[in-house]
């Protein structure tokens, strides 16, 4: 039996604010600690990344930079960056000479980035700095913040065993049963704090319609509505608010998202349509807070069989907890969202994850279509036949996705990072 206390827990560690793409930032700040321990600019920066933290920084956008990829990012959190900061690692670039000193790093051939051979980890960053004769190293892994070890001149200051820090990452199992009841039961002030994840979210994707960032799908599809081709339907609504948001975080929008499961596409996607709906439908504030804490909390349920880096792309995951938010306002059962998850799985379960880049707002556009369709059927009463990977138990699909995602998919993940590695060379 989850506590409220669990649940609550889940929550604020799951959604945490970001800057910028979260496996540049995991990089970041590696080499920000070593910055800190070496109390200054290092010389050189080497970093040693797990093959889908080099396929999620190779294309991505680095906030306020105008610049792509794991290099600069690495050169930043060396210069600027602040441990402190988590996730927001990189804020201070724009202060002062902070770009420019670290541009000058990435030309002058002082920052390399390396795969790491044999690494078991799906999220790992091990930095190593030297400045004069010292050298300082630093490894995440398991979680974009989860420190595992750091030393300086080889004496180790902190280190904790792999086995424990995975166990402890991996959080609380819960049930779809387990997440409707709380979210329907507990006191709305104590997850009132969910509101100020929709309002970071709802801002940068204004900004995504102000400038001209990424593909501009979300700025398309607004233009597309003014000129009478689209309906300014719930659905295109919808889609407006997540992919514009995702354009411009992933082309380097200097504004913070507040993330899902170490995820910020995944944290617009658990966000924005939810917003969205709650408009639509005229729900209060509390009936929105509730539906958020659905969507979040499902995101994360999923996760918890899979791991938060695989070759699955994590947006179906959270496009299914958006889903089962929007049946919430609209005033759905525990059977609806169940038919809204089952819809979910047997629609975009197997969309690949090939790096984060511009076109990650179209992986959105997808889910969140998804999403809407789903959550529609449900209220419907339309629910999908019990084959294939969906099972009569949702949690036994669930754990299906998991299983996909974490063991189906390896063989997947590995040619994804081939194909990418040669163009890289090339």
């Amino acid at each position: 039996m989850v506590t409220e206390e669990q649940f609550i827990a889940i929550l604020q560690r799951e959604m945490r604010p970001a800057l910028g793409c979260t496996e540049p930032v995991a990089c970041a700040l590696a080499c920000a600690k070593c910055g800190e321990l070496l109390g200054g600019e290092p010389d050189s920066v080497k970093v040693f990344v797990s093959g889908n933290i080099f396929k999620n920084g190779m294309g991505v956008g680095i906030p306020g930079t105008g610049m792509i990829g794991l290099p600069i990012a690495a050169a930043l959190g060396s210069v600027c960056g602040k441990v402190e900061y988590g996730l927001e690692v990189l804020k201070d670039v724009a202060v002062a000479d902070n770009l420019q000193r670290s541009k000058d790093m990435v030309s002058a051939g002082k920052v390399s980035v390396e795969l790491k051979q044999d690494c078991s980890d799906k999220l790992y960053a091990e930095a190593i700095c030297t400045k004069g004769g010292n050298e300082a190293v630093a490894v995440i892994a398991h979680a974009h913040t989860n420190f595992i070890k750091y030393s300086l001149n080889g004496e180790v200051l902190f280190e904790k065993s792999c086995s424990e820090s995975s166990d402890a990452d991996k959080g609380v199992e819960l049930s779809l049963r387990e997440i409707w009841d709380f979210c329907n039961n507990v006191d709305i002030e104590k997850i009132a704090f969910l509101k100020a994840g929709a309002e970071m979210n709802k801002e940068i994707s204004e900004a995504g319609l102000k400038s001209e960032y990424g593909l501009q799908i979300g700025k398309s599809l607004k233009e597309n509505v003014g000129e009478g081709i689209l309906a300014n339907d719930f659905m295109t609504k919808a889609l407006i608010a997540a992919t514009s948001a995702s354009d411009a975080r992933m082309d380097g929008c200097p504004k913070p998202v507040m993330t899902n499961s170490g995820s910020g596409n995944q944290g617009i996607t658990v966000y924005l349509p939810v917003v969205i709906a709650a408009k639509e439908f005229n729900a209060t504030e509390e009936q929105l807070i509730r539906a958020l804490a659905m969507s979040n909390l499902v995101a994360a349920h999923i996760h918890y069989y899979m791991g938060h880096l695989s070759a699955l792309c994590g947006i179906m995951l959270a496009a299914t907890g958006a889903a089962t938010g929007i049946v919430y306002l609209m005033g759905g059962d525990y059977e609806k969202a169940t038919n809204a998850v089952k819809t979910m799985s047997s629609d975009l379960t197997g969309m690949i994850c090939d790096g984060a880049k511009s076109g990650c707002a179209l992986k959105v556009y997808s889910g969140v279509s998804a999403a809407v369709q789903a959550a529609l059927l449900a209220m419907r009463g339309i629910k999908t036949f019990d084959s294939g990977i969906v099972d009569s138990e949702v949690e036994n699909t669930f754990k299906n996705i998991g299983i996909i995602g974490s063991v189906g998919m390896e063989q997947t993940d590995e040619t994804i990072l081939k194909i990418m590695c040669e163009k890289y060379r090339n």
